[in-house]
C-alpha cells in the first residue's frame, strides 16, 4: 500500500469518525421554566361558585378581528388595512423577516461549502520564450458539528425567530388597542361636545330670561353677569373639546399610516356597546399573550447559548478537499494526467485562555437565569393586568347605574330650581349651582361610557387579544409558519 493510500485512508477514517460524533450536543436540553399560575381570577369572583361577568360563549372573543365585538362599522373599516399601513407593525414585520433569515444562515453552517476557481496566466522573458498556464479547481471545506455548537446556534436562532414572531403579534395587538382607544375617545369627545352644545342652548335661554327680568327691574345685574359667565364657560369647553377631538383624529391618522392632513373622520353616532369578554382559564393566558410567548422563547434561546459556549471546551475539526487540473493549454484541463487532488483534516484545541471559556459559560448561564426571571415577571405582570382590568370593569359597571341615577336626579333638580327662579322664589346663584351640577353629572355619564369601552379593550389585550399561537404569522399576503 502506497504512502498516498495510507494518507487517504487515514483522512477518510477521521471523516467517518467526525460524522459519527456530529450531533453529540453539549449543554442542557431546554425545559420550559415553571411560572406561578392561579386556578382562577380573583377579581372575577363575587361569591363561591359565582362570577360577576355575564355568560358568554367561549369563542366570542375572536382571535382575529376582536374589535368587531363593539359593533361599530366605522371602527371596523379603520382596521381593515391597519396591519399593512401601521409603521410600528411594519418595523416588527421587518424584524421578524430578519430573524427568519438568521435561522436560514445558521442552518447553512451545518453543511459543507463548495467553491470554484479558475486562472489563466502568460509569462515571458527577454529571450523571447513565452509560456501559458491555465488552472481550474473545485474546493470544499466542512466543519462537522462534533459537539453540537452549530446545532445549538440553529436552536438559538430559531427560538429568537419565534420570539420575534411573538413580538410582531404584541406590536400589532398594542397598536390595534391604541387605535380602538383613540377612536372611542374621539367619539366621546363628539358626544360631550354635543352635550355641551345643547347645554349652551339652555344657558342662552336662561340668559335671555335673566336679561328680561333685569330689564323689568326684578333682578340685579349680577344675575345677568352670572348667566353670561356660565354661557361663555360652556362655549369655551366646546372649543377645548374640539381641540381634543382633533388630536385624537391626528393620532388615528398616524396609526393607519396616513398624514394627519390627508385624514378626516366625520362625526357619527357613537356605539356605546360594551361586550362581555369571556375569561377562559388562567392557564390559557400563557398561550394567548404574545409577550409571554416572546419571553419564553428568549429563555430557550439563552439556554442554547450555554451549549454553544460549553462546546469551546472541546477540539474543533475541519475537513477540506480540492480537485483541480492545470496545464499549458486549456485542453489540458480536461486531461487525466493533469488532474490534481487534495484532502486534509485539521484540528484545533485551546490549551490555555486564563479562564475565558469558563467566564463565557458562566455568562451564558447567568443570561439564561436572567431570561427565566424576566419570563416569570412577565407572567406575574400579565395576571396583574387581567385582575386590574376585571376590577376596573366591575367598578365601572356599578358606577354606570349610579351615574345614570345621579344624572336623572340632577336634571330634575335643575328644572325645579329654574322654575322656582322664574317664580322669584330663589336667587340666580341657586340656578347656576343646579345647572353646573346637572352638567357635571351628564358629562360623568358620558365619560363612564367611554371608560367602560376602554376597560373592555384593555381587558381583551390583557387576555391576549386576537393572537393565536398555533396560527401562522402573516407577512403581507404570505403566511409564514
Amino acid at each position: 500500500m502506497t504512502h498516498e493510500t495510507h494518507t487517504m485512508t487515514a483522512a477518510v477514517a477521521m471523516a467517518v469518525a467526525a460524522l459519527a460524533l456530529a450531533g453529540c450536543a453539549v449543554g442542557p436540553d431546554y425545559v420550559r421554566p415553571s411560572a406561578p399560575v392561579p386556578s382562577t381570577y380573583k377579581e372575577a369572583q363575587v361569591a363561591a361558585g359565582a362570577t360577576w361577568l355575564p355568560a358568554a360563549p367561549a369563542d366570542a372573543l375572536s382571535r382575529g378581528d376582536w374589535w368587531r365585538l363593539f359593533g361599530d362599522d366605522e371602527l371596523n373599516r379603520l382596521l381593515v388595512d391597519f396591519g399593512t399601513a401601521n409603521q410600528t407593525v411594519a418595523q416588527s414585520v421587518a424584524a421578524y423577516r430578519q430573524a427568519q433569515a438568521l435561522v436560514r444562515e445558521a442552518r447553512a453552517s451545518l453543511f459543507p461549502s463548495l467553491g470554484v476557481s479558475a486562472s489563466a496566466r502568460r509569462a515571458g522573458s527577454r529571450s523571447g520564450s513565452d509560456a501559458n498556464s491555465f488552472g481550474a479547481s473545485l474546493d470544499g471545506d466542512w466543519q462537522p458539528d462534533l459537539w453540537g455548537r452549530l446545532g445549538r446556534g440553529v436552536e438559538s436562532a430559531a427560538a429568537n425567530a419565534q420570539a420575534s414572531a411573538a413580538d410582531l403579534a404584541a406590536a400589532r395587538l398594542s397598536a390595534q388597542g391604541e387605535l380602538v382607544v383613540d377612536y372611542f375617545s374621539l367619539r366621546e369627545a363628539d358626544a360631550e361636545a354635543s352635550l355641551l352644545a345643547r347645554t349652551a342652548e339652555g344657558y342662552a335661554r336662561s340668559l335671555q330670561i335673566t336679561q328680561n327680568r333685569y330689564a323689568a327691574g326684578v333682578v340685579a345685574r349680577t344675575d345677568v353677569l352670572q348667566a353670561e359667565t356660565q354661557l361663555a364657560n360652556a362655549r369655551a369647553d366646546i372649543s377645548a373639546l374640539r381641540a381634543t377631538r382633533a388630536r385624537y383624529e391626528h393620532a388615528i391618522a398616524v396609526l393607519v399610516g396616513k398624514a394627519p392632513a390627508d385624514f378626516a373622520l366625520a362625526e357619527a353616532p357613537w356605539q356605546q356597546a360594551v361586550p362581555a369578554v369571556p375569561l377562559g382559564l388562567p392557564s390559557e393566558l400563557l398561550q394567548r399573550r404574545p409577550d409571554i410567548a416572546a419571553n419564553e422563547r428568549a429563555v430557550a434561546a439563552a439556554n442554547a447559548q450555554i451549549g454553544i459556549q460549553r462546546s469551546a471546551y472541546f477540539p474543533s475539526l475541519t475537513l477540506s478537499g480540492s480537485l483541480g487540473s492545470g496545464g499549458s493549454r486549456v485542453g489540458d484541463l480536461f486531461s487525466a494526467s493533469g488532474l490534481l487532488w487534495s484532502f486534509g483534516v485539521s484540528a484545533a484545541q485551546t490549551l490555555f485562555d486564563a479562564g475565558a471559556r469558563n467566564a463565557r459559560v458562566d455568562a451564558a448561564e447567568a443570561g439564561r437565569d436572567l431570561a427565566v426571571a424576566r419570563y416569570r415577571q412577565t407572567v406575574l405582570a400579565a395576571f396583574q393586568s387581567v385582575e386590574d382590568q376585571l376590577s376596573t370593569t366591575r367598578s365601572l359597571a356599578e358606577q354606570a347605574t349610579l351615574r345614570k341615577l345621579a344624572s336623572d336626579a340632577a336634571d330634575l333638580t335643575e328644572q325645579q330650581i329654574l322654575n322656582r327662579y322664574r317664580a322669584g322664589q330663589v336667587s340666580y346663584t341657586e340656578v347656576v349651582t343646579a345647572q353646573a351640577s346637572a352638567l357635571s353629572a351628564r358629562r360623568a355619564l358620558v365619560r363612564n361610557a367611554v371608560d367602560r369601552q376602554v376597560s373592555a379593550t384593555t381587558l381583551i389585550q390583557a387576555l391576549g387579544g386576537g393572537w393565536d399561537a398555533a396560527a401562522p404569522v402573516q407577512i403581507g399576503n404570505v403566511a409564514t409558519p
